[in-house]
């Protein structure tokens, strides 16, 4: 599969470096994810030289290599592997590869052995290896009081062979011995082709779906560093390089089936920094933890979904650790998202949600939701079915109890005519404006609902949310819906999961089915983006994203016969 990196960045299993095209100047850069996306990324601008001169190229990118090709001769390239997750190969032929240094007051370039230089990037707290194997080298590197002023290095200026490598470290380097370029290659190759394997079979139609979200999958995992203390699967290596609790539930989800040590990881990531008060983190990357947002509480869900898909889960220690930080969790929003019992649990804001601008959030916060009280009372529902597994009898009749409650709330402040709604909170009001695709969420408790309201949610989904590739996130027909709105029209595929798993589990099959194609097409389309137009299919925001790659594969297992037959 070749890759344009305008959109998908070319990097590897377990590394943040990451390769792309500068959306604003079009320039190859090299990119360190350190810190987060609200970290800057790019560390070095790349140009392909020959004679001393920046010259025209092509970008010849697989999930392996990427090779900047002169484009007129095409047996003079510089081509680059990420080998090992934090060591970059390089050989060049032909041609000169300068690159410069997007640089920081402090950041230094100096020497350190033979063929040697160390770069420390203060910027990024790390430190950067260049070791050259074969060639010569010219840096340019004027020091100028605390730091570099500039920093070039040319690699190969005479045009010949050359190659070298990139180390990416904290603290110390640590000499080893490298490979030469083509084993350190095959080695990555391999990884990937493994991981390809492990993706489920799909109809040939949609085979480059499967390769691309394999890809985007295994390229956007990063290893274990400061507060990530397992491999975590970034959202993305575009720009949202973090993890949030509930998109990796989707991620966990995928990775059930083959992969079940880094599914639960993708859990255990959140559950370690589990606060006392039971909340679980909004997002952390390998700097930083935050807290001022929550996500909605799918997990125990998610967890019984990994279940279902693979009896490697059903280890009673593992049970008991999920069913310790899902019942702090739970209690968290039964404590302290509420004034008292009498009250619903609220959302502090659209980001808590995960539907960060839907419209039920434009009048103010916060706000009672009824996809947080079905959330919550699934949840609850789950918890009490662990907790007679456990043989913890009397916390499953507490579960059961406390859902019921819960449910009654449900049903008297938020249902009206049959339809749910929504209330701004600090005035106990009804929200006028109801036409977000969030007050249908509640269909994932079919199971408890009156058959009327499971009736009325699904004729609603059709009549006013359903589009040619999928569901609205704000229906068609209301003056609020917008073509690139966020949650305000386009699709997400988390949330598409979320309709097709409970239109399966109250009898739907067809509807499902339906979406789950429309959903497949999309992908054709749309690539892997972050959400897309309903109508058009194209592609919105972040084209690169994770959980919806994960949202395609796990469809892909489960309606590949159905899509043989109707597509």
């Amino acid at each position: 599969m070749l890759l344009d990196i305008s959109s998908i960045p070319f990097s590897r299993y377990g590394s943040y470096f990451a390769f792309s095209l500068d959306k604003d100047t079009n320039q190859l850069v090299l990119r360190d994810l350190h810190g987060g996306d609200e970290a800057p990324s790019t560390i070095f601008v790349l140009k392909l030289m020959k004679g001393g001169e920046a010259i025209p190229y092509e970008l010849v990118v697989s999930e392996t290599r990427l090779r900047i090709v002169h484009k007129f001769n095409q047996t003079e390239y510089a081509e680059l592997c990420i080998s090992d997750e934090d060591i970059i190969h390089a050989r060049l032929a032909g041609v000169s590869l300068q690159l410069t240094a997007v640089k920081s007051r402090y950041d230094s370039l100096m020497p350190y052995g033979l063929n040697q230089w160390e770069y420390h990037l203060y910027s990024k707290e790390i430190k950067l290896m260049f070791t050259l194997l074969q060639g010569d080298a010219d840096i340019r590197a004027p020091w100028k009081f605390v730091g570099n002023e500039s920093i070039e290095i040319i690699m190969n200026p005479n045009d010949e062979v050359c190659s070298f490598v990139i180390e990416s470290y904290k603290t110390v380097w640590k000499k080893k011995t490298y490979e030469d370029y083509i084993q350190a290659c095959e080695r990555v190759d391999t990884h990937y082709k493994q991981w390809l394997q492990d993706m489920p079979v799909v109809p040939d139609k949609y085979e480059p779906s499967r390769e691309l979200a394999a890809y985007i999958t295994w390229s956007c995992v990063v290893h274990p560093e400061g507060q990530l203390k397992d491999y975590a699967m970034y959202m993305s290596k575009n720009w949202m390089f973090n993890i949030w609790s509930w998109d990796n539930c989707f991620n966990a989800m995928m990775l059930s089936a083959n992969r079940p040590e880094l599914a639960l990881a993708q859990l255990d990531l959140f559950i370690r920094h589990q606060d006392e008060s039971g909340i679980y983190a909004d997002f952390i990357n390998d700097k930083f933890l935050s807290f001022n947002c929550c996500k909605p509480p799918i997990h125990a869900w998610a967890f019984k979904n990994m279940r279902n898909q693979n009896s490697w889960f059903d280890d009673k220690a593992i049970v008991a650790r999920m069913y310790d930080s899902l019942t702090r969790a739970t209690n968290y929003w039964l404590e302290h998202r509420r004034a008292d019992a009498s009250c619903l649990p609220v959302y502090n804001h659209g980001n808590d949600s995960g539907w960060d601008n839907a419209s039920i959030f434009h009048h103010g916060i916060p706000v009672e939701a009824p996809d947080l009280a079905a959330h919550l009372i699934r949840q609850m529902d789950i918890l009490s079915e662990m907790a007679v597994e456990l043989q913890l009898e009397d916390e499953a009749t507490a579960w059961k109890v406390e859902a019921d409650k819960l449910y009654g709330l449900l049903l008297e402040r938020l249902v009206q005519d049959s339809r749910f709604v929504a209330r701004y909170a600090p005035e106990d009001r009804i929200i006028e404006h109801q036409d977000s695709l969030i007050l249908m969420m509640p269909i994932i408790i079919g199971y408890r609902l009156p058959q009327n309201i499971v009736e009325t949610l699904v004729n609603t989904l059709v009549d006013r949310f359903e589009a040619a590739f999928g569901l609205c996130t704000e229906s068609h027909a209301s003056p609020l819906y917008r073509e690139n709105g966020y949650w305000l029209g386009p699709i997400w595929a988390p949330v598409t999961y979320l309709f097709i798993d409970a239109l399966m589990d109250n009898g739907y099959n067809e509807f499902a089915t339906r979406l789950a194609c429309k959903f497949m097409d999309l992908t054709l389309v749309g690539g892997m983006a972050e959400n897309f137009d309903p109508v058009s299919g194209e592609g919105l925001v972040d084209p690169a994203f994770t959980w919806t790659s994960s949202v395609f594969l796990m469809l892909a297992g489960q309606f590949s016969s159905p899509w043989r037959e109707i597509g």
